[in-house]
């Protein structure tokens, strides 16, 4: 069968498809946790002592004591076995952006060949998956890999259910014998307290007397792409790397804005309130979903959670989307760059932090110049992005989100705040030692009388900006789509404590030479201003000015690729920041260098070698297989003495050529070993090897509009962005 019959089935396949159908939605008040063993369902379950002790510790973090965790885990239990749950797992989540588990049985037998149900205390706090296959980075050799999983009771348990059965999922931290992190959930509770226990010190200069403790909050809006599993079961490219290794554009892509918020397909929309449905009995506040820019792309954005929950809910969110799909006939791909030339995905992580007396401390009020607090938090974050820029770059970059960054509405590598006309000038006024006023933002008006007046936001949108104030939270939009919220909440939490540590020594001298509080709060920030004051940037970051001025004027970092981000998990001040704050000692630090940068060698080391197996057996084939019917064309015309324009057949054979040529370089590339260090590995791949594989695309989508499309093996964008 030839590539494009085999092309046609698929089309046929999906044209044919009966649309999946989903029964009527439940009440959200019936369905919402109805599989989540949270505080509601523990107060139904719990002696009332024992529901007070976990509570307290859910709602504040304070350790609980191993008999209260026997009478939790017999009532986890029951309410498990209740749902038909015969398996339960710690459920983790190591150093891959995945999640891990391994599921045990509530079974042991006794003397008389019977068995029983059991699960204790001890099983609940503890478990022991090793692991040992997992990335650590040197944190333990295979001659000691022993691993411990251990229960978080801040993060609720829940039931998940498949074809296959039901198994209770133990939210769990994953540690090394030795007691070093190997996940990344360990990392974001230890970053939580830090910035807490800094906080408080800032409150209680400011004469807070009643402070609850201090959270940061997350929201992350998550895109993705649906492609008919048909197509992506023709595209090795797309199953084994996540993205399209060759594909020329078509004609029409995303340049007339008409798929963004246009009305979402049909069976998009079955599959969408299914899995909706599911996050909603998981416990999973989605809040909007939307078509997105490109074709065949969509987001779901769920409401605000507690940090540590948000983080959980969200790698939960990714298995259960993918799951979900592939019920409905869809690979759903989270790879930032599936496809070349249209937007990629990223997963904008907007970010606050407060608590249940202050409220949220970034939200600047109707008047935010005499927001003393928020002026502080604010500029702690100001302080941070600018002291840690080059962390967070490092700790959004993949092999993946290299292709992402700097176009197409995804920010640029070069680190920059966005706080807003009406903040930038009220931050601007206090580096100035000018007297802080704030300009109204004022009405809406239409010009309408129909359409209700109201309030104006004090500030536009900027999405060229990585970091940018949105109201009441700053919105990281460089994390990857298909990347964990908790290496970048981590680098947030922790930077937010840096600066606040920083403040509150400096805001304690001024206290002590002023009595007046304004005046000692505005010193503190005049000089925050002036030494971190060239982040905040309001203007176009896609701009070629930007980035001259971003380097050469205000000595920030262009950091294209993750082999030049790295690196800064190794810089002194990084170091020293993780260490002094308690999220991660030095060997744990190093470690995510060594398992960062081993996948992102591996990501782009298997992308080549699918680069190089689909041009030598997929698309060289078939440009000779058309080059050998047009020789036989033309062998027929010369004999009946017919002139033929031969161009075609002359472009087809030089593509070919260089196709093969470049095939031949990648190849040499992809076999060089013994590099000097990681490092030089890692540029080997970003520098030569990725501009090999360009090479080699370049003359493949050239062969893809000069073969006949009868000929063509691979899938095309026109087909797998626009047939749902």
């Amino acid at each position: 069968m030839s590539g494009n019959q085999n092309r046609l089935k698929a089309i046929e396949k999906i044209t044919n498809r009966a649309p999946n159908m989903v029964d009527k939605p439940e009440p959200l008040s019936k369905i919402w946790a109805e599989d989540v063993f949270n505080l509601h369902k523990m107060e139904e379950a719990l002696p009332k002592n024992a529901f007070k002790a976990i509570k307290k510790t859910v709602q504040t973090g304070c350790a609980l004591e191993p008999a209260t965790a026997d009478v939790v885990a017999a009532a986890m239990k029951d309410w498990a076995l209740s749902k038909g749950v015969k398996f339960y797992s710690h459920i983790f989540y190591p150093m891959t952006n995945i999640t891990a588990e391994k599921h045990d049985g509530f079974i042991i037998t006794n003397s008389d060949g019977g068995a029983i149900t059991e699960f204790t205390g001890s099983l609940l706090i503890k478990g022991e998956p090793d692991g040992s296959s997992f990335p650590n980075g040197s944190l333990r050799m295979t001659n000691a890999a022993r691993g411990y999983t251990a229960w978080d009771p801040t993060s609720p348990a829940y039931v998940m259910h498949t074809a296959n059965g039901s198994t209770l999922m133990i939210p769990s931290v994953f540690m090394s014998w030795t007691g070093e992190a190997l996940d990344k959930k360990i990392p974001l509770l230890r970053s939580i307290s830090a910035m807490d226990e800094a906080g408080q010190k800032v409150l209680k200069l400011m004469g807070e007397t009643d402070t609850a403790p201090l959270n940061s909050s997350c929201g992350a809006e998550q895109e993705y792409f649906l492609v008919d599993e048909n197509f992506a079961n023709a595209r090795p490219d797309l199953l084994l790397a996540g993205r399209t290794l060759f594909g020329a554009p078509p004609a029409k892509g995303q340049q007339f804005d008409d798929h963004y918020f246009g009305a979402i397909p049909e069976r998009v929309q079955v599959f969408m309130q299914d899995f909706e449905n599911k996050l909603y009995k998981l416990g999973i506040p989605a809040k909007t979903h939307h078509n997105e820019v490109a074709p065949g792309q969509f987001e779901i954005a769920p409401y605000y959670e507690a940090a540590n929950v948000a983080a959980d809910h969200q790698q939960l969110l990714m298995t259960v989307m993918k799951s979900t799909a592939k019920e409905h006939g869809f690979l759903c791909l989270l790879h930032e760059k599936p496809f070349a030339g249209i937007n990629g995905s990223g997963k904008h992580v907007n970010w606050s932090v407060g608590n249940s007396t202050q409220g949220n401390l970034l939200d600047p009020g109707s008047t935010p110049h005499d927001n003393l607090n928020f002026l502080l938090f604010c500029g702690a974050v100001i302080r941070g992005v600018h002291k840690y820029g080059p962390l967070l770059r490092a700790v959004i970059a993949s092999a993946s989100n290299d292709h992402r960054l700097g176009a197409n509405e995804a920010p640029p590598a070069i680190l920059s705040v966005y706080l807003g006309e009406q903040l930038e000038g009220l931050f601007n006024d206090i580096k100035n030692g000018k007297l802080l006023t704030c300009a109204d933002a004022g009405l809406m008006d239409s010009g309408l009388s129909q359409i209700l007046h109201f309030e104006r936001d004090p500030g536009d949108r900027n999405r060229t900006s990585p970091f940018a104030f949105t109201g009441n939270r700053f919105e990281f939009r460089a994390v990857g789509s298909s990347q964990s919220v908790s290496g970048p909440l981590v680098a947030m939490n922790t930077m937010l404590a840096d600066s606040l540590n920083w403040i509150a020594e400096k805001l304690e001298v001024a206290l002590a030479e002023s009595e007046n509080q304004n005046i000692a709060v505005i010193s503190v920030l005049k000089e925050l201003m002036e030494l971190h004051g060239n982040i905040v940037f309001g203007g176009d970051g896609y701009s070629k000015e930007w980035h001259t001025m971003a380097v050469e004027e205000r000595g920030l970092q262009n950091i294209p690729t993750t082999a030049d981000a790295l690196p800064a998990f190794r810089e002194e001040s990084i170091v020293k920041l993780f260490e002094s704050t308690g999220v991660f000692s030095p060997i744990e630090l190093e470690s995510r260098y060594q398992v960062y940068a081993e996948q992102y060698i591996l990501s782009i080391e298997v992308e080549a070698k699918l680069v190089i197996d689909m041009a030598t057996t997929t698309i060289y084939p078939a440009a000779m297989s058309y080059l050998s019917q047009l020789g036989l064309t033309t062998s027929t015309m010369i004999g009946l003495d017919i002139a033929l324009d031969t161009s075609l057949t002359s472009e087809i054979a030089v593509e070919t050529n260089a196709l093969m040529t470049a095939v031949t370089k990648l190849k040499q590339a992809v076999a060089t070993h013994d590099f000097v260090d990681v490092e030089a590995h890692m540029h080997f791949c970003a520098d030569v090897i990725r501009g090999l594989m360009d090479q080699t695309r370049e003359h493949a989508d050239a062969l893809e509009t000069l073969v006949a499309d009868e000929l063509w093996p691979l899938p095309k964008y026109q087909e797998m962005l626009f047939i749902k």
